[in-house]
């Protein structure tokens, strides 16, 4: 198990949710033992309304001694779940220039991977160089966009990519998100899509950031090719979103400045001995961490804390079969995200109706908390 863990998993204080049989519990990792949080708080987002009661908790012992498997070798305790609960899970689009350009083409091709490599060679001529060394919001975007506009080559993709305001989506709802070990879904319909490695923001209640995961913002393309209004078919569906292995608490050793710098490696493994990698430079993204997280704020309020997918550069072009088609996914692929300090997150891609359904609701999470006696009285808030 220590294969997951960040690579000076020694320093880190990880938060997560395991299933030991009876339900989820919140659980934390520190110097590569496992303790249960459940004691402290019932969920993982009440914990980090006030981080600092993470050090307490009952000791499980060595997180090598658990016996976790994925999914797809044994579907049983202890399970390890997305360290999600609660929190609305939220999403950044196109916060990188390269994954800008992949989606204005996925725009102009309507969805058809046959049509892309033509119009990914006419954009990068256009606008490649422009794009990239453009500020989001500035005097030059504002020219930038007034010169697109007019040579008809505007796109809401982007407005979005350069202007002023970022988008911001809702990727998943609460308990819907699923984690290492577990298989990923793929609508049936989709025939052009693409695994997205990303860094997830975690942030509380009180709108501060107090850490980090890795997460799959599964992408299809086709579908979102034909209209970006299908933006919710395309990113919402059944186990469309992972995150894990575990949260990584931000203090000395673990800062923003280690997200800003960070590298994310993707390897996908085919059945048919296709390999594919890829990487996501998160120094290239084209807004700070910071201000992606007060977009998603704005007026808004999350009682339970949020989770902000940031974005990828990756796109891969790569064919697979079919020349000129690019890459799409297969059933069995198994796809492994990694960063150094953040550990690894790994899936195996299915069809979303031969996932296991999400059918673990709010309502089923409390209850399971009342018949275990993890809920304690109603906490104080301004609501009247």
């Amino acid at each position: 198990m220590l294969s997951l863990l960040p690579d000076d998993w020694d320093k880190a204080v990880l938060l997560g949710r395991v299933d030991f049989g009876d339900g989820p519990t919140p659980v934390a990792v520190r110097g590569g033992r496992l303790a249960d949080l459940s004691s402290v708080a019932p969920t993982v987002s009440l914990l980090l309304d006030d981080p600092g009661q993470i050090g307490a908790g009952r000791d499980l012992g060595p997180l090598a001694d658990f016996d976790f498997a994925p999914d797809w070798i044994r579907r049983g305790p202890p399970r390890l779940l997305s360290p999600l609960d609660l929190h609305c899970i939220k999403a950044a689009g196109v916060t990188f220039a390269l994954s800008t350009m992949e989606r204005v083409i996925e725009e102009r091709a309507l969805g058809d991977p046959a049509k892309a490599q033509s119009i990914r060679d006419a954009l990068e001529t256009r606008i490649g160089a422009n794009l990239r060394q453009c500020r989001p919001g500035s005097e030059q975007a504002a020219a930038l966009k007034a010169a697109l506009i007019a040579d008809g080559l505007w796109s809401p993709y982007l407005e979005v990519a350069i202007g002023p305001d970022a988008e911001i989506f809702t990727k998943s709802a609460p308990l819907s998100s699923v984690g290492w070990g577990a298989q990923i879904g793929i609508r049936a319909s989709s025939r052009w899509n693409n695994p997205e490695p990303e860094i997830v923001l975690v942030c509380n209640r009180h709108g501060q950031a107090v850490g980090a995961a890795l997460g799959n913002d599964v992408n299809l393309r086709d579908i979102e090719g034909r209209s970006a209004l299908l933006l919710g078919m395309a990113k919402d569906a059944n186990a469309s979103c992972s995150v894990g292995p575990f949260i990584r608490l931000f203090d000395a050793h673990f800062t923003l400045d280690d997200i800003r710098s960070a590298s994310v490696a993707l390897e996908v493994k085919g059945a048919d001995n296709y390999v594919l990698t890829g990487e996501n430079v998160m120094a290239q993204i084209s807004r700070d961490p910071i201000d992606l997280m007060r977009q998603t704020l704005l007026e808004h309020h999350y009682p339970d804390g949020f989770a902000l997918f940031l974005g990828t550069m990756f796109a891969p072009v790569q064919d697979r079969g079919v020349t000129g088609q690019g890459f799409t996914h297969k059933d069995g692929d198994l796809v492994t995200i990694a960063s150094p300090r953040l550990g690894a997150l790994q899936n195996r891609v299915t069809a979303c109706s031969k996932a296991p359904p999400w059918d673990f609701g709010i309502a089923d999470l409390m209850r399971n908390l009342a018949e275990r006696r993890l809920l304690s009285g109603p906490r104080k808030t301004s609501a009247t």
